[in-house]
């Protein structure tokens, strides 16, 4: 199973929610699969989702979902640090990790190899760790949403994009109405 097929998967549980979306491929699959004013397509800032995510979990009460892949996390690994010591139990956590830099061509990532990201955000000392296979993410990710606890899911899956075109949104169209999502 690969990230698109996924996100395809998982719009359904996604929609209630608001979503911070990682970079490139994976914010161009979710607006093209479910585009709706809640989800906050990420254009140009890789490895900031669960940062961002985060805040906005830490400022509200409505749960939060970052959509992050494993090469954006890598380029930031301080935020599981600060997600470990900043609890929002209504802040979801979702790696994709397809071991590749899906976005830019798919060269691997260290987490295609040795690296375990479970393992660092336990070590950071996040405490609800989760690791499910592509196929399981919709259910697993309900759980978590039903735990009403802050949750770190890492999705494993295959490398792989589809074609499509790029977000021709403006920038400052998808701030406003996801503000005004965030307000309603």
């Amino acid at each position: 199973m690969i990230r698109s097929e996924i996100l395809r998967a998982i719009a359904p549980v996604l929609r209630d929610h608001l979503v911070v979306c990682n970079i490139g491929l994976p914010s161009q699959e979710l607006h093209m699969i479910d585009d709706n004013a809640k989800n906050f397509y990420m254009l140009g800032t890789m490895g900031l989702a669960s940062s961002i995510g985060l805040g906005l979990a830490l400022a509200q009460d409505k749960t939060v979902i970052s959509i992050d892949g494993d090469g954006s996390v890598l380029t930031n690994l301080g935020t599981l640090s600060t997600i470990a010591n900043n609890v929002a139990d209504n802040y979801i956590l979702m790696i994709i990790d397809n071991g590749s830099y899906g976005s830019t061509g798919d060269q691997p990532t260290y987490a295609g190899r040795k690296t375990r990201l479970e393992k660092v955000a336990e070590a950071c000392g996040c405490e609800n760790v989760i690791t499910c296979r592509g196929e399981d993410t919709g259910e697993t990710l309900q759980a978590a949403i039903d735990s009403g606890k802050m949750t770190i899911i890492v999705v494993k899956c295959d490398s792989g994009n589809i074609k499509l075109p790029v977000i021709t949104m403006d920038p400052v169209v998808i701030r406003d109405r996801f503000m005004k999502a965030v307000a309603d």
